[in-house]
């Protein structure tokens, strides 16, 4: 008989909370970036001649 336990096999699960970490830092940081033009969007849909992309 042999006496020795088998260790589970963790590698999905290491890649599964790597891809779910990796996932969550690209979101966090597209939602601080598209914050920083929250000033400028008001500004343009009050008067659009503020924008540098007039409508000719």
């Amino acid at each position: 008989m042999s006496s020795e336990v088998q260790e589970k096999d963790n590698f999905w699960l290491y890649v599964a909370v790597g891809v779910i970490a990796f996932a969550g830092t690209i979101f966090m940081v597209k939602q601080s970036e598209s914050d920083k033009y929250k000033k400028a969007e008001s500004l343009i849909a009050e008067d659009s001649s503020n924008s540098a992309y007039l409508k000719k």
